[in-house]
Parts: structure tokens; sequence; C-alpha cells
């Protein structure tokens, strides 16, 4: 299963001022494949170590810094003889031993020439602990769940992505009903790997659901592996509220509708908890679209997405009869699963801060908002073909932005500096916007 991750991978091989390798993610987004295939595809050897049941290679880091020392545990580990230029060494579940996170810092400052990567299973939640971490002695990246392109790369439709990627808008046009059919496929099977490798194996919908709904278990129980006490439950009600949350009119989040009496300061960290894991995203709200965006985030106003638009339907208990039923599919629970897609080709092709906008008395609201440069792009989705936009059109009477954005199942088409972008070119917004 081929992921653009890993061009982003290949960089940092070739980079001078590289570091050791921090990859960030949910549990089951494809972590350990993609080092693992990453080392197949660019080194000659790969020495992959898990701190995970690893008692004696944990007592090592723990007990030492002296780079010439780990690197020899690092062989014993693995078996393979260590290369600087010519091995790849994975370090996987090093949330398992903190220090280990600790020691890239001196690889980073007394051993540079060997090539690291490191993942680990609620990563983001261990960074944020006092461990010792050295900022500035690593590098980052997020690996997300398949976008809808990487979905096509995956099924056999990779022509597809080419004409949407070189922008062939006579045959994207000529085929737009075929786009649209593989788009209501990624929205009922997402972008887990699993999920869609069994969709490539089987296609069998039913099945497909029993995966997601595992995984969903899967989550559940690190909630109580990671967490104790009262903030298990925090956490899980929390995590069962937000599809319910999104299929409301308004969907800011509201700590009441996660049970009755709920506040702001028992989940605030339930928030986190999950926001660190990978498993959820946060899009505050801002006051006025003017840079910088974050001088003007309302952090007490906010929407709350999970990880993967397949999951989304797994928590909602969406059917599989909807792909088949017209454009039901872009449309259920209010449009929260076509807003749940578009934030995710959005995340993937950046980290920059996502917002929404609205307006003062809340009659208008802006689905999105971005900034490119020293623009800031409001984004409105629409999950039909229906054009109509009242928020969108007083956003740009009010603040007349270079670039203004709607997303829906309409053609592509630019318009007074209305960019109409297609849902299933939405990861392609940047690169369009010209």
């Amino acid at each position: 299963m081929q992921r653009d991750a890993i061009l982003q991978m290949k960089e940092w091989k070739n980079s001078k001022k590289r570091k050791p390798l921090i990859i960030q993610g949910a549990r089951q987004v494809g972590k350990t494949w993609l080092m693992k295939e990453f080392g197949r595809l660019e080194y000659k050897n790969v020495a992959y170590v898990s701190f995970d049941r690893n008692k004696r290679l944990k007592n090592t880091f723990t007990q030492t810094v002296e780079t010439d020392i780990l690197i020899s545990a690092l062989e014993l580990s693995s078996g393979i003889k260590i290369e600087p230029d010519n091995t790849l060494i994975i370090l996987d579940e090093i949330q398992e031993c903190p220090d280990a996170l600790t020691t890239l810092k001196y690889f980073c400052e007394n051993a540079s020439e060997y090539h690291i990567v490191v993942a680990g299973s609620l990563l983001g939640v261990s960074l944020h602990k006092d461990t010792g971490f050295a900022v500035g002695k690593v590098d980052f990246m997020t690996l997300y769940p398949l976008t809808f392109f990487e979905f096509l790369n995956a099924i056999g439709e990779s022509r597809y992505r080419k004409i949407l990627e070189e922008e062939k808008f006579e045959l994207i046009n000529s085929f737009e009903d075929k786009l649209i059919y593989l788009l209501k496929h990624y929205y009922y099977i997402g972008g887990m790997p699993e999920v869609v490798q069994d969709y490539i194996d089987n296609k069998n919908y039913n099945n497909i659901r029993k995966i997601q709904e595992n995984i969903l278990i899967s989550y559940d129980q690190d909630f109580s592996k990671r967490t104790s006490g009262a903030m298990v439950q925090r956490i899980k009600y929390l995590w069962h509220s937000i599809s319910f949350q999104l299929a409301k009119e308004n969907k800011k989040f509201i700590y009441g509708a996660i049970k009755l009496g709920a506040k702001a300061r028992e989940y605030e960290e339930a928030i986190n908890w999950l926001r660190d894991s990978g498993l959820i995203y946060k899009i505050n709200r801002i006051s006025k679209p003017d840079l910088p965006i974050r001088a003007y985030e309302d952090l007490s106003a906010f929407k709350l997405y999970i990880l993967d638009v397949g999951l989304l339907g797994a928590l909602s208990n969406l059917s599989a009869k909807t792909i088949l039923d017209e454009d039901k599919i872009f449309t259920e629970f209010k449009g929260a699963l076509t807003e749940q897609y578009v934030l995710q080709q959005l995340k993937n092709k950046q980290n920059k801060s996502i917002n929404y906008w609205t307006s003062r008395s809340n009659v208008a609201e802006i689905d999105f908002i971005l900034q490119k440069d020293n623009d800031v792009i409001p984004i409105e989705v629409k999950s039909t073909i229906n054009l109509k936009a009242k928020s969108l059109a007083q956003y740009r009477k009010d603040y007349n932005p270079k670039y203004a954005v709607r997303i829906s199942l309409a053609s592509y088409k630019v318009d007074n500096n209305l960019y109409n972008i297609p849902l299933y070119m939405a990861q392609m917004l940047e690169k369009l916007l010209r």
C-alpha cells in the first residue's frame, strides 16, 4: 500500500540537517508499516527493535546515554550490523521507554551519522509528560489515515487521482459520476489501513464495519490501559459524544451534551488526552478573520472531530446501504460526514492551525478558516450541489477576502475570487488557489 508520507521521509533522509525522526499519529494508522517499508525501499539494512516487552533493551537505555553502547545494544537486539549510511534504525513503541526519547538528543549531538526513526502508540501523550525530551534535537512528522487520493491508489484507481492532480477538467467532468461513486465508498470505508486492505481483499461491507468496530474497541481499551479512575470515564463519555454532537445543526461542542451536569473543568484534560493521542481534532472558533489568527482564537468555543470519516460512520452506526442510496451518505447527520471528510483532507496536507468563524450574532458561520501565506481563507462546506451559501456571502461582504472557497458536489469553477471546489478535490485546495 503506497503512502505519500514516503516522499516526506525521503526528504528527511537526504537532508543535510537530518535529526532523529519522530513519527506521531493515532494507533493503527500504519506507523510501523511505514517505517519498515521506508527502510526496505531506501536502505541496505533495517535494524528494527520494539520496546514493548523488551526489558533488556529498556534497561540499557535507562542506564546509559553513551551512543556507542546503545548502538551495540541495538545490534544485539535486532541481529543487524548497523552501518551509519546504509542502515535505518527503527525504535518502535518508544513510549514504553521514556529514557529512549531522551537519548535522541545525544544521537543528534554526538552521532548524527545514524539514521533513526521512532514511533509508538499514544506517543503524543508521552511527549507531553516530563521525559527530559530535548526540543530542537529531533524532526517531527505526523501520519494520518489514508487521504482520498491515497485511497484511490490503494484500490487500483490511481488513474482518477492522476486526472485530478493534473487538473484535466474536461475528463474530470466526464467522469464525475465515477468520482462521486468512489468518494461515497471512501466516506464509508475511510482511511484506516487495515480497513482499506480488507476492502481490497474482500469487498465485504459488513466485514469492513466489524474491523472498524474492533478498532474502536481497541481505542476504548487504551483509555482504560493508559489512564485511571475518573479520567477513564470522562474520556469515554467525551469520545462517544462526538458523533451525536456533530449531528447537531450547530456543531459547536457543548459540555452539557456529554452527560447531565458536565462542566468544562472536568473534561478539559480528557480533550487534551484525546487530542495528544491523535484521536480527535479540536477546531477553535475565531472572533475575527485577521492575522495572526491565533490572536483571535476563542478557546472556549470549539468543534471536535475524530481522526477518520469511516470510524465516524462506525461510531454513528451508519448503514452500508447509504452508499448505494443516491447521495444520502453526503447529507447524513446534517453533513457531519462531509465536514469530517474535508477536515481530514486538509489536516493531511498541512499541520497549520485550522479554525472556524461565526459572526457576533452567531447568524453566520464559516466551517473552516485557513491561513495561506498572508491571506485568511474562508471555506464553506456543502454536502450537496446546492450552492446557496448565505454565510459565505455575508463573510465576503464584511471582509472582502482575496480568496473564498466553497467545497461541494458541484464542478470546479472560479467566479470573482470565489472558488467552487469539488469534494473529491478537497486536498488540492491550496494548489487550486492561484
